[in-house]
């Protein structure tokens, strides 16, 4: 069986800018996009914060344009879901969910991490149209506006006060009679005049048809309803990391997110690498995501170089 230099799996900023990188460097890179190609960012409107694009670009044309510079350098981009791997042994394996098996010498994950949502139908109708799971990715479009945050974590607690920098006022949605957040991000939240906490709170449903124009939210204690006149909707409950094939092969912590050597992409097994949200519960945006894409590469090329595989 032939055996790749580099295999890569997922295909969002981390993942196309490896395959760029491997590619350039004659790796000849196989990828495969994995069940969303492209990533998260095929799910968000307006992206302004990524550099070269100085007017903005839909997160869409941006991964097709991500997709087409890796191709333009030779890498073979397969739409298939990697389903199981064996890393025994120098030659690693992976098959994808039509069975088919592949040999690499090198393994780049880039498989992402998903947002966690509420469930609720309006908030996949709302979804880009006042509903965001990234405050630091789509804040600075409700400059000035009134915004909601559920959770009770340290993300929403950060999401909240960096959102208060930017909105008239944050409606902080919290389930319990108290936050998970750490004790000193609670103090931020409970010293910045714009935040109010809502307790014991849950969200009912987000209203409006073509944008967020309120949330219906609950006392769990008394059963009473009010709406919120909120323009945003962020949930901020957490993101789970799209690592389940790999439990049995790499450390990882109790969320899911796998371990790297520090400063640098190498997990504990040879010639394997991580980039992206796989392993960042920290930055989790595209250009962060994408530079350690580059290490990735950079880390696989060197790997085979030493190990005299090209």
């Amino acid at each position: 069986m032939n055996i790749e230099k580099c295999l890569i799996i997922g295909s969002g900023p981390s993942g196309y800018t490896a395959a760029i990188y491997a590619a350039r460097a004659g790796l000849q890179p196989i990828l495969f996009t994995g069940e969303q190609p492209g990533g998260q960012l095929t799910i968000t409107n307006d992206v302004e914060n990524y550099p070269g694009y100085p007017d903005g670009v839909v997160g869409p044309q941006m991964m097709e344009d991500f997709r087409r510079q890796a191709e333009r350098f030779g890498t073979r981009v397969i739409m298939e879901i990697i389903t199981k791997v064996d890393f025994t042994g120098p030659v690693h394996k992976v098959w994808t969910e039509s069975g088919v098996e592949h040999h690499a010498h090198t393994v780049v994950i880039s498989t992402g991490a998903s947002a966690k949502w509420l469930g609720l139908p309006s908030e996949e109708r709302l979804n880009n149209k006042g509903v965001s799971a990234c405050a630091v990715c789509d804040g600075f479009f409700y400059r000035g506006q009134v915004v909601a945050v559920v959770g009770g974590g340290d993300t929403a607690a950060e999401e909240a006060t960096y959102l208060s920098k930017l909105c008239k006022e944050v409606h902080l949605i919290v389930r319990r009679d108290e936050m998970r957040a750490s004790k000193i991000m609670q103090e931020r939240v409970l010293k910045t005049e714009n935040i109010i906490v809502h307790w014991n709170t849950q969200t009912v449903e987000i209203l409006g048809e073509d944008s967020v124009n309120g949330v219906l939210v609950k006392n769990v204690l008394t059963n009473e309803e009010q709406v919120l006149p909120v323009t945003g909707f962020f949930v901020a409950i957490g993101h789970k990391p799209n690592t389940e094939i790999f439990n049995d092969w790499l450390k990882m912590d109790a969320s899911g997110y796998l371990h790297v050597i520090p400063g640098t992409t190498h997990t504990e097994i040879p010639g394997v690498f991580v980039s992206g949200d796989a392993a960042d519960h920290v930055y989790r945006q595209a250009v962060t995501a994408a530079g350690t894409g580059c290490m990735a590469a950079l880390d696989a090329e060197r790997y085979l170089v030493n190990n005299a595989i090209c």
